[in-house]
C-alpha cells in the first residue's frame, strides 16, 4: 500500500528565499550549510543501517502502531497527528528499548515491531531512510516562522509518517504530476543551443554548449523566494501561479535533496517556461553580480568563460525566455532538414554534480513586463510583447527539406566543398573577426560594438513607458536618459516634443546601456497593421559617436523586427542624417505604398522621406561577420583552383596591335578555370539582318505609352544643371540618328545606349518623379522585346 498526503495547490512550502531546509545539526539554512546537512543526514542514515537489527527495530518500534492483541489502537509512540508546533527534539528521550512500555498505551515497544520480524533487511534500511527524514522534517517544522512554510513541513511530515505505519512509498498527492510544462526548461535552452548556434564551429558550440550546462546547473539548485516575500518585491505579478509552482518545487526538487525518501526531480526537467521566466530576472543580475565580486576566486581557464561569455549567453536567453514568439518553446521544434524533435539530451543537460558557484537571491530591478533584453551573438533584438503574427524566422539552422529540392543555380558551389575547404582555414583570425584580431581600417563598422557588446561592456533593451503597469524605476530612468541624448544631439527638435513621443506608450526606444547610462537610442513606432515602422529620433551621443553604435542599433532594431513580421522601415531624415540612412539600407526608393502610411506618419518640414525593406534571411546583427567568413572561404576556393590549374599562358599582345576587344571566351585559359559565358544571346552576323531587328525594337520603344521624356535630347531651359550631373546624356532621336548611320554594328552597342538612357534618368530624378517611373516600365519593356527577338536568353 503506498502512502500519500494531500498538499494543498498553492500553498508556499519549504525554505525562504535563498535558503534551503537546515538538517538537523546543521550549522546553518544557507546554501553551503544545507549541504553539510545533507551530508550528516547521509552519515547518519548510513550509520543505523549497519547498526544491529535490534536497535533499528528500537528506532522503528517509535513510529509503528501496535500489534498486541486486544484490538489495541494506539498508532505508535508519538502520535500519528502531533500538534503543528511539536515538541523540541532535545526534550525526547534519546535511546529507548524494546522493552519500555509505550507512552500511549500499555504495551512495550516490542508489540510495534512484532510484523517487521521476518521484513528484509532491505525494506527495512528503506523505512530507516523514512524515520530519519521525519526527524528531519519535525525539526524543521520546529525552526520555520513562516506559518504557511510551516504547513507545508507538516504535511510532508505527516506523509512520511503514514509511510513507515503502512510500510508503503511516499506519493505527494497533486492535481497534476510531474512534469508540469512542456518543453521542459531543459529541453527549451537545448532548442535555444540549436536556433541561435547551430551555424558556428564545433569549438565556438562547445563553449555555448559548457554555458547552457552552467547555467541548467544554476536553475537545478537556484533558491526560489517564497511567495510572500515575492508579492513584497513584485505585487502586479502573477501571485497564484508562482505559489503553485513554489509548492511544487519545494515539494520535488527541494526537500527530497534533503529527504532522499522523498522521490526527486531535477528543476529544469519538470517545469518549463513559466517558472523560467518567474526567476530569470533576478537570477541572471544575481549571477553576474556575484560573478563581478568573486571574479579573483575563479580558475584562469572559468574566468573568461563567466566574465565574458556566460553575459552574452544570459542575456541572448532572456529575449528568447520572455519573447511570446519564440521557437524554442514549442513542442514541435525542429532541429533542421530531418524534420524529426530535439531529443531532449542530445545537446546539453544539466549535470547532477556538486552545487553551483552562486545560489543568492535578491529583489529584481529591472521590470520584465515593460523591457525586454536584445542582445546575440547571432541574433537579436528583444521584446515582450506578443508578436503580431508570424512565427520567428530560423536563420541559423540548416534548410528545411523542401528548400534543399530546389534547382541548384548554375555555379553554386557544393555544401561537402565548401565544409571541406572551412576544415582547412587554420588561422582563427579570419574567421572569428574581432574576438581574435586588433580592429583594421577594413573591419566593418559594427566590429567594435559588437565586441564591446559581447564583452557585457554595452548592452541594448527595447523599452517603453506603460499606462497598465506601475512604473519601474530603471525603465523610467533610462526613458529620461534617452530624452536627454535625442534633445541634445537634435537641437533642432522641439524638447517638448522628444518628451511627449519618447514617453507615450505607443511609442517603443531601442535604448544603447553603457556602464549602466543611456549613450543612444532609436525611438520608434510600430504600425503592424500597415507593415511597416516609422522611426522617429536616432541619436548617440556626442562622446560616443564613430564608434560603430549608430550600426549595431540599427542591425538590432532590424532584428527585432523580422522577429515581429515588419519588414519595412519608413523615416524623414534631414541632411546631416541621410548618409547614416543610406549606410544602412535605407534610399529615397519607397518600397510600401504611399496609401499604406499616409496619414499614420508624422510629416517633417525639410526632410527626406527614406525607406528600408528587410530581409528576413538576414541576421543583420552577424551579416558583416558571416560576409567575412565568406571571403575567406572563396578566397581559399580560388587558391584550391589556382592549384589546379598548372598550365600558364602567355600574356595577350593582339591589343598592342590594334585590336579593341575580343570576346571573353578567346583569352586563353579562360575557359580551363570553368568559367561559362552567362546571358549570351544570339549574335546576328548578317548586317542587314541586325539593322532590321533592332530597327523594329527602337519603333516599339518609341511607340510606347512612357517613351515620351526620352524622345529628344533634355533641354539646358528646361533641365538646370542637368549636363553638369550626366555625362553622357543619350536619348531615343539620337539613337535613330546612330541606326541610320548604321553605328550599331553589334546587339551590345544598342543595349548599351538604350540602357544609357534609363540610368541617366534614374540618377537625375528623384525616385516619386514621373520621368523615374517611366524609366522604369519602358526598361521593362524594352528587354521584354529584346528577349523576343532572341537577342538575349530568355
Amino acid at each position: 500500500m503506498s502512502g500519500s498526503a494531500g498538499i494543498q495547490q498553492g500553498s508556499p512550502a519549504i525554505g525562504a528565499a535563498g535558503s534551503a531546509p537546515a538538517a538537523p545539526g546543521a550549522g546553518g539554512t544557507e546554501g553551503s550549510g544545507a549541504t553539510v546537512g545533507s551530508a550528516r543526514i547521509a552519515v547518519k542514515k548510513a550509520q543505523l543501517r549497519s547498526s544491529p537489527r535490534p536497535k533499528k527495530l528500537e528506532k522503528l518500534g517509535v513510529y509503528s502502531s501496535c500489534k498486541a492483541e486486544g484490538a489495541c489502537k494506539c498508532n505508535s509512540w508519538k502520535s500519528q497527528n502531533p500538534p503543528p508546533t511539536p515538541p523540541r527534539t532535545d526534550q525526547q528521550p534519546n535511546t529507548v528499548n524494546l522493552q519500555d512500555p509505550c507512552r500511549s498505551c500499555s504495551h512495550t515497544l516490542g508489540d510495534h515491531v512484532t510484523h517487521l520480524e521476518n521484513v528484509p533487511e532491505e525494506e527495512m534500511n528503506r523505512l530507516l531512510g523514512i524515520a530519519l527524514d521525519v526527524e528531519y522534517l519535525n525539526t524543521c517544522v520546529h525552526k520555520e516562522e513562516d506559518a504557511d512554510t510551516k504547513q507545508v513541513y507538516f504535511s510532508l511530515f505527516k506523509l512520511l509518517r503514514k509511510c513507515i505505519l503502512q510500510m508503503g512509498k511516499p506519493v505527494v498527492e497533486a492535481q497534476e504530476s510531474p512534469p508540469f510544462e512542456k518543453p521542459s526548461i531543459e529541453q527549451g535552452v537545448n532548442n535555444f543551443v540549436q536556433y541561435k548556434f547551430s551555424h558556428l564551429p564545433s569549438k565556438e558550440r562547445q563553449t555555448i554548449v559548457e554555458l547552457a550546462k552552467m547555467f541548467l546547473n544554476q536553475i537545478n539548485y537556484w533558491q526560489l523566494e517564497t511567495p510572500s516575500q515575492r508579492r513584497q518585491r513584485a505585487p502586479a505579478d502573477d501571485a497564484a501561479g508562482y505559489k503553485v509552482n513554489y509548492t511544487r518545487w519545494l515539494c520535488y526538487c527541494n526537500v527530497p535533496q534533503f529527504c532522499d525518501s522523498l522521490p526527486r526531480y531535477e528543476t529544469t526537467q519538470i517545469f518549463g517556461r513559466t517558472l523560467l521566466r518567474s526567476v530569470f530576472t533576478v537570477m541572471r543580475k544575481q549571477l553576474l553580480e556575484q560573478a563581478r565580486q568573486e571574479k579573483d576566486k575563479l580558475p584562469p581557464e572559468k574566468r573568461t568563460l563567466i566574465l565574458t561569455h556566460f553575459p552574452k549567453f544570459l542575456s541572448m536567453l532572456e529575449e528568447e525566455v520572455y519573447s511570446y514568439s519564440s521557437p524554442i518553446w514549442s513542442e514541435d521544434f525542429l532541429a533542421g532538414s530531418s524534420g524529426g524533435p530535439i531529443p531532449i539530451h542530445t545537446v546539453i543537460s544539466a549535470p547532477p554534480v556538486a552545487r553551483p558557484l552562486y545560489y543568492n537571491t535578491s529583489p529584481v530591478s529591472v521590470d520584465p513586463s515593460s523591457c525586454g533584453s536584445v542582445s546575440p551573438a547571432r541574433k537579436t533584438a528583444s521584446v515582450l510583447e506578443p508578436s503580431p503574427g508570424g512565427q520567428k524566422r530560423k536563420p541559423s539552422e540548416p534548410l528545411p527539406h523542401e528548400e534543399t529540392k530546389k534547382l541548384r543555380i548554375v555555379g553554386d558551389i557544393p555544401m561537402e566543398l565548401i565544409n571541406e575547404v572551412m576544415a582547412t582555414i587554420t588561422d582563427p583570425a579570419s574567421m572569428l573577426g574581432p574576438e581574435t584580431s586588433l580592429l583594421s581600417a577594413h573591419s566593418a563598422r559594427d566590429e567594435a560594438a559588437r565586441l564591446e557588446e559581447r564583452r557585457g561592456v554595452i548592452e541594448f533593451h527595447v523599452i517603453g513607458n506603460s499606462l497598465n503597469q506601475k512604473p519601474n524605476k530603471r525603465i523610467l530612468m533610462w526613458l529620461v536618459g534617452l530624452q536627454n541624448v535625442f534633445s541634445h544631439q537634435l537641437p533642432r527638435m522641439p524638447k517638448e516634443y522628444i518628451t511627449r513621443l519618447v514617453f507615450d506608450p505607443k511609442h517603443k526606444t531601442l535604448s544603447l546601456i553603457k556602464d549602466g547610462r543611456v549613450i543612444g537610442g532609436i525611438c520608434f513606432r510600430m504600425f503592424p497593421s500597415q507593415s511597416f515602422t516609422e522611426i522617429v529620433f536616432c541619436a548617440v551621443t556626442s562622446n560616443e559617436q564613430v564608434k560603430g553604435y549608430g550600426t549595431h542599433l540599427m542591425n538590432h532594431l532590424k532584428e527585432y523586427h523580422i522577429k515581429h513580421d515588419i519588414l519595412n522601415f519608413l523615416t524623414y531624415a534631414d541632411e546631416y542624417a541621410i548618409g547614416y540612412f543610406k549606410k544602412q539600407g535605407f534610399s529615397k526608393d519607397i518600397k510600401v505604398p504611399k496609401a499604406k502610411y499616409l496619414g499614420y506618419i508624422k510629416d517633417y518640414e525639410g526632410a527626406t522621406l527614406m525607406g528600408c525593406e528587410l530581409n528576413p534571411s538576414i541576421p543583420y546583427t552577424e551579416f558583416s561577420v558571416i560576409i567575412k567568413k565568406q571571403k575567406e572561404i572563396i578566397k581559399k576556393l580560388i587558391e584550391r583552383k589556382q592549384g589546379q590549374i598548372r598550365k600558364v599562358y602567355p600574356g595577350l599582345s593582339c591589343f598592342k596591335e590594334g585590336v579593341r576587344q575580343i570576346p571573353i571566351e578567346s583569352i586563353p585559359g579562360i575557359r580551363e578555370t570553368g568559367w561559362k559565358p552567362v546571358g549570351k544571346g544570339k549574335e546576328l552576323k548578317d548586317p542587314d539582318q541586325l539593322y532590321s531587328t533592332l530597327k523594329t525594337i527602337l519603333q516599339h520603344v518609341k511607340s510606347h505609352q512612357n517613351a515620351w521624356p526620352f524622345m529628344e535630347p533634355v533641354k539646358k531651359t528646361e533641365a538646370p544643371g542637368y549636363y553638369q550631373v550626366i555625362r553622357f546624356p543619350m536619348d531615343l532621336k539620337t539613337m535613330s540618328e546612330r541606326l541610320k548611320s548604321r553605328y550599331y554594328t553589334t546587339r551590345k552597342l544598342f543595349m548599351a545606349d538604350m540602357q544609357r538612357i534609363f540610368t541617366n534618368c534614374r540618377e537625375y530624378n528623384p525616385p516619386e518623379s514621373e520621368y523615374y517611373k517611366c524609366a522604369n516600365l519602358l526598361e521593362k519593356f524594352f528587354y521584354t522585346k529584346i528577349k523576343e527577338a532572341g537577342l538575349i536568353e530568355k
